[in-house]
């Protein structure tokens, strides 16, 4: 009965237990918070860059970052704000490092993690947009991309690597084992009651998108392992990204499933988890 009523007061076409006007303005507010931010740590890496180097160690990260940028919005996997916001994460991760792309293992996490969400958000795109659960065509906002990356930068800024990279890791999982496991179908369960729901509910797993979503996580931190000290800490750093995403979707199962937080909350506070306990563990 519950659910019954819970259910009835949800928007026909909007979908969700959170109402359209509160999830965009929390939406707003975690804009409004974190990109400056975002700013602090892109503007502050290049002038850390610039003292311990030269102007020229700015080059590559970036004219790198701008054409990461311009590819993404072209791609239409992210709106033009958002794309902004990708650049500012992707400057401050390619100031780690130095020499190639490959020496500099926080952006070639970064890249990873775009090839597989963007791969797994057209894995079965007809399937899902039938059903309402696909991404919109024009690409993924800037709030989104902030939930999902800033928490990233800020740690690789601070230089907190580890964290940095249970992150980034936490993020592909999530969006991989979501897209992959609605792509999919299959049996679905709460993951705080173990029983079955449909494929796209708040709070359910299954089977092939949670494999589907460690692997990704795996895939992240395996080419992020050169950045850490010691290649047992991807062991935890990975760890940590399943404990993230486990903890998204106890958040979806909760409290967005009472209306209480939107998509971009729970993302934003899944990849902070997952940063804060490798934090607390390395």
């Amino acid at each position: 009965m519950d659910e019954e009523i819970q259910g009835a007061g949800r928007d026909a076409h909007w979908g969700k237990a959170i109402p359209r006007a509160r999830d965009r303005a929390q939406s707003l507010w975690l804009v409004v918070v974190v990109v400056p931010a975002l700013v602090l740590a892109a503007v502050g890496s290049c002038v850390v860059a610039v003292t311990v180097g030269s102007v020229g160690a700015l080059l590559f990260p970036v004219g790198f970052s701008v054409g990461f940028a311009g590819l993404v919005w072209a791609l239409r996997s992210a709106t033009l704000p958002a794309a902004g916001v990708g650049l500012l994460v992707c400057l401050t991760l390619s100031l780690r490092g130095s020499g190639s792309f490959f020496g500099r293992p926080g952006l070639s996490a970064l890249i990873v993690l775009f090839v597989l969400t963007f791969a797994a958000t057209r894995y079965g795109r007809q399937k899902k947009e039938s059903r309402g659960l696909a991404e919109a065509r024009s690409g993924r906002r800037a709030s989104q991309v902030v939930a999902n990356l800033g928490v990233a930068a800020v740690f690789a800024a601070l230089g907190w690597y580890g964290a940095c990279l249970a992150a980034l890791a936490e993020a592909a999982a999530d969006t991989v084992s979501s897209e992959v496991g609605q792509a999919v179908g299959g049996t679905t369960w709460l993951i705080t009651k173990f029983r079955r729901v449909p494929a796209g509910r708040d709070g359910g797993v299954s089977v092939g998108g949670t494999l589907a979503g460690v692997l990704g996580a795996g895939l992240v931190v395996m080419v992020g392992l050169p950045g850490l000290v010691r290649w047992r800490d991807g062991v935890v750093v990975f760890v940590c990204a399943c404990a993230g995403l486990a903890f998204d979707s106890v958040l979806g199962a909760t409290v967005e499933e009472r209306g209480w937080l939107g998509n971009d909350l729970v993302n934003f506070g899944s990849t902070l988890f997952a940063a804060g306990l490798a934090r607390l563990w390395l």
